[in-house]
């Protein structure tokens, strides 16, 4: 009798070779679906999902050929190594989004090879098991933006972070830096690890690296610090943590209303403002915390650093103003890091981010429309979604506080009680036998 389908799926995942199989076999079938999906080969419910790649991006590629930065496009909000990016499909033989598709294509199977490699080294699979189910679940927008064209150097960069060889940390800087001249939010990384020296050196490539990026940018074209206008006056969009309480009030009577500002879709009417910088008080705060974790730190593992890294981009996605859907690529890319180290603390975060993708798609795009008009069953998914991620936020700082203050708690746990230290000192000395 053939053993049953859970015992096969259990057998499948307990050597290296058998995990690796049925992680690539996953993998094949997931993307082959999204790729063909995002080229219009299978129906596409939501086409309006890739309107980035074949059309804003576009538009951006000809601007950016022609020898400037889009100064005029209030859209255009990326550091200048975007333009890389951006640039780089036009170097293939195909029309410009099918490009944008299999270089993010590429993109993807990088990580999941980064991943891989470490399970023959003792890693678990788990990290690559998370990436090939959780990213597809966000549907072809993934290969319709270029998030994971930044997730692929900054998984690379945590994983090379573990070693103790100065070229490693040296190639880990300069990775990082890259991505962060692409989107800010890599800077970020680094922020668990061992030593403030180390972390100065490993931060100082970082800078390297992101400023030959940005400064070669800015001097090959005009207008490469035009997005930060643009970025410090956005508004509360509507699939932030931050715009529940509009969608709540939208239903009850509210006067303001939804409309495109900046790129995005976001409201605007009374109290946004007052919101907006409620947002911004809740980053501070949220970064004030992880200083305080880093300062009061005592306790640093192989994995402190991943750990760390996650938490501090929970706290930058929550608090942000505006939560788009493939920023979970990014905090799945850092799960997944976390979850090749057995020792991790990050497992109760990596689920709720996973639980999170299907509700991230219910939101985005399948009820997209509903979500804009603020109807119940959209604003619900919206409101599981970002509770999910706030949680997850939760208890990746709370684990990661604990798991640094072992030693210390230890310590204090194996000290000896003076009381009873003073009332040993009092008792008669027993007498030699």
């Amino acid at each position: 009798m053939s053993p049953p389908q859970s015992h096969r799926v259990r057998n499948a995942f307990r050597t290296p070779s058998g995990a690796l199989w049925t992680i690539a076999l996953v993998w094949a079938a997931t993307r082959i679906l999204l790729l063909l999906t995002a080229m219009d080969v299978l129906p596409n419910p939501w086409p309006f999902v890739t309107g980035d790649a074949r059309a804003i991006y576009r538009e951006w590629f000809h601007v950016l050929r022609s020898g400037t930065f889009p100064v005029d496009d209030v859209r255009w909000q990326y550091p200048p190594g975007a333009a890389g990016v951006l640039l780089l499909p036009g170097l293939l033989p195909f029309d410009y989004a099918t490009s944008v598709y299999l270089l993010m294509l590429a993109a993807d199977a990088v990580v999941l090879w980064l991943l891989v490699r470490t399970i023959p080294r003792g890693g678990s699979p788990y990290g690559a098991a998370l990436w090939v189910v959780a990213v597809p679940l966000l549907g072809p927008i993934v290969l319709a933006r270029y998030d994971l064209a930044v997730t692929a150097p900054t998984v690379a960069a945590l994983l090379l972070i573990g070693g103790r060889r100065t070229d490693r940390n040296r190639l880990a800087g300069l990775l990082a830096g890259v991505a962060a001249a692409i989107k800010v939010w890599p800077v970020l990384i680094f922020v668990g690890l061992r030593g403030r020296g180390r972390m100065a050196r490993v931060y100082g490539w970082t800078l390297l690296g992101g400023a030959a990026v940005v400064l070669g940018f800015a001097v090959a074209l005009p207008g490469a610090f035009a997005f930060l206008g643009y970025q410090r006056e956005r508004g509360i969009e509507v699939e932030s943590v931050f715009a529940l309480p509009f969608h709540i009030a939208t239903r009850l009577g509210w006067s303001g209303r939804v409309q495109e500002s900046y790129g995005s879709l976001e409201f605007h009417g009374p109290y946004v403002s007052a919101v907006g910088r409620l947002s911004l008080v809740a980053t501070v705060l949220g970064f004030g915390w992880l200083l305080l974790w880093r300062v009061r730190a005592r306790r640093f593992t192989d994995t402190t650093a991943c750990d760390a890294a996650l938490c501090a981009l929970l706290i930058f996605v929550v608090t942000s103003r505006v939560i788009s859907p493939q920023y979970l690529v990014w905090l799945i890319g850092l799960a997944a890091v976390c979850l090749v180290r057995p020792d991790t603390t990050q497992r109760p975060p990596a689920v709720l981010l996973l639980c999170a993708m299907p509700l991230t798609m219910l939101e985005f795009p399948i009820w997209f429309g509903e979500l804009l008009g603020s109807q119940p069953h959209a604003v619900l998914a919206l409101g599981l979604r970002n509770a999910l991620l706030v949680a997850a936020t939760v208890v990746s700082g709370r684990r990661l506080w604990r798991a640094s203050r072992a030693v210390e708690d230890a310590d204090v746990a194996r000290a000896p009680d003076p009381a009873a230290t003073v009332d040993a000192g009092r008792r008669p000395a027993k007498s030699p036998v």
